[in-house]
């Protein structure tokens, strides 16, 4: 299990047209913090710092621990490739 932690709630906003593309683009981001485990299953002492982006109309996380949901690991369509998305769901008051 991988322990996050959202610290605030504030949430950036990102607009502007794809340079590629040429299509509109509005990202949410939210910075959570990440208590990673070692190859040697050691959890960090410190956790590294990450950004999660939002759905459209998401309310932020708030403050406290979360673990991230089966639906956050997923196979790419693209190219068949696991990936992850990260989704939270909060951790019970005695596991934080």
């Amino acid at each position: 299990m991988i322990k996050i932690q959202i610290v605030d709630t504030p949430v950036r906003e990102m607009k502007g047209i794809g340079r590629v593309s040429g299509k509109a683009y509005h990202m949410r981001i939210q910075t959570a913090y990440a208590f990673t485990v070692s190859q040697d299953g050691v959890v960090a002492e410190i956790p590294d710092k990450f950004e999660i982006a939002l759905d459209e109309d998401q309310k932020p996380y708030a403050r406290g621990f979360y673990t991230l949901q089966p639906s956050s690991v997923y196979i790419g369509r693209e190219y068949g490739r696991m990936e992850c998305s990260p989704r939270l769901a909060p951790l019970p008051a005695g596991k934080a």
